[in-house]
């Protein structure tokens, strides 16, 4: 049977399919990940994720420009499909959309499961620009917006162009949240992995974070599968008291 695709774009029917959604999900497990966030349902991420493709086939922009924001999975859930729609033709015209959603972000789920639309060739075609609308975020001053920028540039830019500039800009970011500071920390394992050597120097003589980033970072890479363990018994011996 075909699903009447009006249904996804009534607030009240979204809601509606959000609220049966959350019956098979698992709210206990979803409110532990996400501590102090209001309004968490506990829907599975797939299942999610199958409801934004199905907004995205019809008039998303009905929806983007009706949907609340009462629920998590609401505002994780606009993420989403703007991950699943083609971006517009001009780039600013789609980022203007991501950068509302941006500022709907509450929980670092909501942050971290953004992923841009258009796939490669999106990012490809639009690299320098992207990479400039990043670096704005991680310069922002709100909590999950600076985390937005880090984690989406750990995504895209930890390549041989950009690793020297981005670890100037994640040694830069001075903020007391806790998710901006486990994301930077997160992002330099991964900025580890891929270019030991570099991040090895950045990490032993030239990076100005707290003592709580640094330890992290060096936690994280301590549990990456992807670092052998004689290198990480010298990561151990980095940690700062």
């Amino acid at each position: 049977m075909k699903t009447d695709p009006t249904l996804f774009f009534s607030p009240s029917a979204i809601k509606a399919e959000l609220l049966r959604l959350a019956q098979e999900g698992n709210k206990p497990f979803t409110q532990s990940l996400n501590p102090g966030v209001p309004n968490v349902l506990g829907i599975r991420i797939p299942q999610l994720r199958e409801l934004a493709k199905r907004i995205a086939r019809g008039d998303w922009q009905a929806y983007l420009a009706t949907a609340d924001t009462y629920y998590m999975e609401e505002r994780m859930l606009q993420g989403m499909v703007l991950g699943c729609i083609r971006p517009d033709e001009d780039v600013e015209v789609y980022l203007a959309r991501v950068t509302r959603f941006v500022r709907l972000i509450n929980s670092w789920s909501v942050c971290d499961t953004f992923k841009f639309g258009g796939g490669k060739r999106f990012i490809e075609a639009n690299k320098e620009r992207l990479w400039e609308y990043l670096k704005g975020w991680m310069q922002a001053e709100g909590e999950y917006e600076i985390r937005f920028g880090v984690v989406m540039a750990m995504q895209l830019f930890i390549d041989e162009e950009h690793i020297r500039e981005l670890l100037r800009l994640y040694d830069g970011i001075r903020h007391p949240g806790y998710y901006v500071r486990m994301g930077v920390a997160w992002a330099l394992s991964v900025c580890f992995v891929r270019f030991p050597d570099l991040t090895m120097r950045y990490l032993r003589e030239g990076n100005t974070l707290d003592d709580f980033t640094y330890n992290k970072a060096l936690q994280k890479i301590v549990e990456s599968y992807r670092v052998d363990s004689g290198v990480k018994h010298v990561i151990k011996g980095m940690r700062r008291k």
